[in-house]
């Protein structure tokens, strides 16, 4: 399994949003500015593993458990194209 950063900032997205949270609101409680947050999510910047941290803590979770919600999506999508034609 190899590293996604789109992936990663899919799931920053989809997690901060079942949360209720904007993008603002997530920035400040991380403590990372919101345009690198922005890029983050979109998978334009490819974040370090503290700044993963402070995203990962500031959506109440470990960053173990974050990761395994991204393990989880790559694994999904590896189904999903394994299975097309």
């Amino acid at each position: 399994m190899n590293y996604n950063s789109k992936i990663t900032g899919q799931v920053i997205g989809r997690l901060r949003m079942e949360r209720g949270l904007s993008q603002e609101v997530l920035s400040g409680l991380s403590g990372i500015a919101r345009s690198h947050l922005a890029m983050i999510e979109s998978g334009r910047k490819n974040p370090n593993v503290s700044t993963l941290w402070k995203i990962a803590a500031a959506l109440g979770m470990p960053l173990s458990e974050f990761f395994r919600h991204v393990e989880d999506e790559i694994l999904h999508l590896q189904t999903l194209q394994a299975e097309m034609p």
